[in-house]
């Protein structure tokens, strides 16, 4: 009987997309024949997940939690938006949020992490195998203070704090946690609704940034006129860039004739006490996923001419 390695686990994981549980049972199973392997999974039913892996999951949920001072936000996606309703992926969801909550949104550590016999990553590809869909858990993050408050929210909502936006806002100040909760779902809305860029102009992206600039400078120039002219055109438009994409200097969706800096230490003045906001987190369902497009009529009319 061959020896059962790590590696040759690992390559049976890799072919099969089974737990990695199973393929050391299939490989003892076996005694260590790659092949006969791989057929005792196909027998028990557990390399259905190989099979689904090359299809597109950009439907799912985005799931956010936060309490004690730190917040979670995950995205565990599927093939169809059927799938973010039924109970067993919903479940499987809340289980890896808050897996992610304790490994701080280390994506690879809540993978690996092990809740009874088997890791996340190896509940996820029994999933699969049960729902039939290609399941993935994309990404998470995490936010934490060591005084005030990180608020959660979720937009889009199909079942408690799992939907198709989700939102972390960390807010430091020495007031009470409950007292900043307002302040923080407010600010998590409108970030779910304006989607920024950065949270000060500081934070801005530099190659965003250079890009802007040479856009702004060169439809100055257009106009023909003067060079101190320009100049001020130049910075008049760059402080309207930023107050597009930057999260404090933004209009303040709850009320437009603030930015939202000023809504926060108007906020801070009837706390009295400081609040800085300090970090936010915004995922958007399937943001970046290149989506399969899908010519329904083509693959009918494909197999009416077989």
């Amino acid at each position: 009987m061959a020896e059962i390695t790590a590696s040759l686990v690992k390559e049976l994981r890799e072919k099969t997309g089974a737990g990695m549980l199973d393929c050391k049972k299939a490989l003892t199973e076996a005694a260590g024949d790659m092949e006969n392997a791989i057929d005792w999974l196909r027998k028990k039913g557990l390399s259905a997940a190989a099979k689904k892996a090359g299809r597109t999951a950009s439907q799912g949920l985005v799931a956010a939690t936060a309490k004690d001072g730190k917040g979670v936000v995950i995205e565990v996606n599927s093939e169809t938006d059927f799938v973010a309703r039924n109970d067993d992926f919903q479940a499987f969801v809340d289980e890896a949020m808050q897996v992610a909550l304790e490994e701080n949104g280390d994506i690879e550590a809540v993978k690996n992490h092990k809740v009874g016999d088997k890791n996340i990553s190896e509940k996820l590809t029994d999933l699969v195998a049960k729902i039939g869909e290609n399941l993935s858990l994309r990404r998470s993050a995490a936010l934490k203070v060591n005084k005030g408050a990180v608020v959660s929210y979720v937009h889009g909502s199909v079942a408690p704090g799992k939907g198709k936006i989700g939102v972390l806002v960390a807010l430091e100040s020495d007031a009470p946690a409950d007292k900043l909760e307002t302040l923080g779902k407010q600010i998590a809305m409108h970030v779910a609704a304006t989607n920024p860029m950065s949270l000060d102009i500081s934070g801005v992206d530099a190659h965003e940034l250079e890009r802007e600039k040479s856009i702004i400078s060169e439809q100055a120039k257009a106009s023909g006129k003067p060079e101190a002219i320009i100049e001020k055109m130049v910075e008049g438009r760059l402080r309207k860039f930023y107050e597009e994409v930057v999260l404090l200097e933004q209009a303040f969706v709850m009320d437009p004739d603030k930015k939202v800096k000023d809504a926060v230490a108007d906020f801070a003045k009837e706390l009295g006490s400081d609040v800085k906001v300090t970090g936010f987190v915004r995922f958007g369902l399937g943001e970046g996923i290149e989506k399969e497009e899908t010519d329904f009529a083509a693959e009918v009319a494909a197999q009416l001419n077989k």
